[in-house]
């Protein structure tokens, strides 16, 4: 009997193995988003090559490549690809949250300006802030030396701590939404204002990639 059911799964594995040769992209495609087990339907049906990754979702604003895009934007479970120049297939098998942080900043170049000024230009900034006789955006747009954000009115976007100057991870998370204050880094003096509340956001997902 033991032999009769080994003898029995020898024959439905080499079916499969010989079906699987015969697939096309969309059929390996259909059986990876429908399988339980699609690390054993690789290995041993497909035989292909694959890798397990975790990515890492740093910042919701401007995605670092393809991997952490995927990892945002795609569905857990669901199986993308083959990508342009790469024959991969990418499934995505788990999602995990992370905590991200909005904020504005306007930075006062001190390469520039001597630490004395630079403490009275970001005072005289927040006062026009708080104010209204001017807006935060306005402000960046005018002063700030960091050139990527400035037109953008300082928007650094959502992002997950660690990504940021330790100085600036370090206060924004003492501060809640609306908050203004000003932070000491090694590139200089920020203005910096909280945009949002922290939210949770998918943060890391496990891929499975599938190399064809």
């Amino acid at each position: 009997m033991i032999l009769l059911k080994n003898y029995c799964l020898f024959l439905f594995l080499q079916a499969l193995f010989f079906s699987a040769k015969s697939q096309t992209i969309a059929d390996i495609k259909k059986t990876l988003d429908t399988t339980q087990n699609p690390i054993g339907f690789v290995k041993y049906i497909l035989k292909k090559k694959y890798f397990i990754d975790t990515v890492t979702v740093v910042s919701i604003a401007q995605f670092m490549g393809k991997a952490d895009s995927l990892a945002y934007h795609g569905k857990t479970g669901k199986t993308y690809g083959p990508f342009k120049k790469e024959k991969i297939l990418v499934k995505i098998l788990m999602k995990a949250p992370n905590t991200f942080y909005h904020i504005q900043h306007i930075l006062i170049d001190t390469s520039i300006f001597d630490k004395e000024f630079a403490e009275s230009l970001a005072d005289s900034i927040i006062c026009k802030i708080k104010n209204k006789k001017s807006t935060f955006a306005a402000q960046a747009s005018v002063y700030s030396a960091d050139y990527e954000t400035a037109p953008k009115g300082g928007d650094l976007g959502w992002f997950i701590k660690g990504v940021m100057l330790p100085q600036l991870d370090k206060e924004m998370i003492k501060h809640k939404k609306g908050d203004l204050f000003k932070v000491w880094s090694s590139s200089g003096l920020h203005i910096v204002n909280i945009a949002d509340n922290p939210k949770e956001d998918t943060g890391y997902a496990l891929l499975l990639r599938v190399i064809l």
